[in-house]
């Protein structure tokens, strides 16, 4: 079949080495793409916001399958107009998408489905947000209610520092994201992420992964859009995977379908697992970038058919996916400057640093008189297979440290919880 993948980050990229090595892949497109995508796929240039050129590409070129990567062309309605004009997709419609795209509409919906997550307040004004504050104790979690790239939460540990935030977030700082506000209840507990495929009807449980959102070590510095990442997540036990199944995804699910707003595609489950057992945080439309990464380097199966059989509502009827026992863990490498402003035009060298069982991913990057160089914050993903996080996190730095690109810097600590558990000093 012929496929259209959207997206042009290291989540794309992880996505077009596996669709690439389908044996039902007989074409691969890829838009707008990356160098590294380019390896598996014929790039085009597509605006993603046109529609109607989006669709027309499809028509002339016989696409049997669109992959939508990124969340803002899921929740600016690509896959509807796609699908009114005959063409599978492998994401969610518009209705659906808000599941990602507004903090709000999925607090409520868990009110309506009695699924467990944290006391909350949805607050439209800043006149309404700061007296609302009374109402929860330190550390507020205060949440841009639209999409902002990963980084619309702040976590601020007093009173004062909350209404500052608020300000700023009225103010404009999350752009039309930060329009209205959620403030939560802060949770304790240990953050993993469960990723299903769905198809509105069917729930499949694709993996687990844990991954590290601050830009310093030891978990320092302002949010980013996720500086690593492993899979499987063993904090994320089998009994605490059924009751998330059973108590959030599964729910979820269920009242999608009969509201009118069936899910398919790959749904993401970000989980907080406290003491009375996990409850969500958020959910994603879309895979998780990098986790996304670690996922294809330990799917087993046919990537081409899932996605196929998620899209025509046939989930149920093709095999479940084949996961790797093996660890698999990725360290972003972003260009100096991250999560601000990076530095743009780094050249990067390679140099052969890709070997069994070892990938790097690109990102933001493009071609440049013939040399790889920066475009973005995130810049590489160097992902690698091992027994134990332990393993794959070695396997990890020796390939990245192999790699020149001097305007770029990493965290060297991804994985180092669960390293020190294996080891039983944790």
């Amino acid at each position: 079949m012929n496929i259209l993948l959207l997206g042009g980050g290291g989540r794309e990229h992880a996505l077009a080495w596996k669709l690439a090595q389908s044996p039902r892949c007989d074409k691969l497109w890829a838009s707008p793409g990356n160098p590294g995508i380019a390896e598996h796929a014929e790039v085009v240039a597509l605006d993603l916001a046109d529609h109607a050129a989006v669709t027309a590409f499809c028509g002339e070129h016989g696409v049997d399958l669109v992959v939508i990567g990124p969340e803002a062309p899921l929740v600016d309605g690509l896959a509807d107009s796609l699908r009114a004009a005959g063409v599978a997709v492998f994401g969610p419609s518009a209705a659906a998408a808000r599941l990602e795209g507004s903090k709000g509409f999925t607090k409520a919906l868990c009110e309506r489905a009695g699924i467990p997550t944290a006391r909350f307040v949805q607050c439209r004004t800043l006149d309404e947000a700061q007296p609302a504050l009374a109402g929860f104790a330190p550390p507020y979690v205060l949440k841009a209610d639209g999409l902002a790239a990963g980084k619309g939460v702040v976590i601020a540990e007093s009173r004062a520092e909350a209404e500052r935030a608020l300000v700023d977030m009225f103010g404009g700082q999350f752009g039309e994201a930060g329009s209205e506000v959620v403030i939560e209840e802060f949770l304790t507990g240990e953050e993993a992420s469960l990723f299903v495929l769905t198809d509105g009807k069917a729930i499949v449980p694709l993996g687990s992964a844990q991954d590290h959102k601050r830009v310093g070590d030891g978990d320092t510095g302002p949010n980013t859009g996720g500086m690593g990442a492993y899979s499987p997540a063993p904090v994320l036990t089998p009994a605490l995977t059924e009751e998330a199944l059973r108590r959030i995804v599964e729910p979820t699910v269920r009242t999608m379908r009969e509201e009118g707003m069936p899910y398919s595609g790959i749904l993401y489950a970000g989980l907080m697992l406290t003491d009375s057992g996990p409850q969500l945080i958020e959910y994603n439309a879309r895979f998780g970038d990098p986790e996304c990464q670690v996922l294809m380097m330990r799917l087993e199966s046919d990537l081409a058919e899932v996605m196929l059989a998620c899209a025509q509502g046939r989930l149920a009827e093709v095999p479940a996916p084949v996961m790797s026992d093996d660890v698999a863990l990725t360290v972003v490498v972003a260009a100096r400057g991250y999560p601000g402003t990076p530095v743009a035009g780094g050249g990067i060298e390679l140099r052969g640093a890709e070997a069994d069982g070892v990938r790097v991913f690109q990102a933001g990057t493009r071609s440049e008189g013939g040399r790889l160089v920066a475009s973005g914050g995130r810049v590489l993903n160097v992902t690698a297979l091992g027994a134990s996080v332990g393993e794959a996190h070695r396997r990890a730095y020796v390939a990245l440290d192999g790699i020149d690109f001097a305007d770029g810097f990493c965290r060297r600590d991804i994985g180092a919880r669960e390293i020190r558990r294996e080891q039983g000093s944790a």
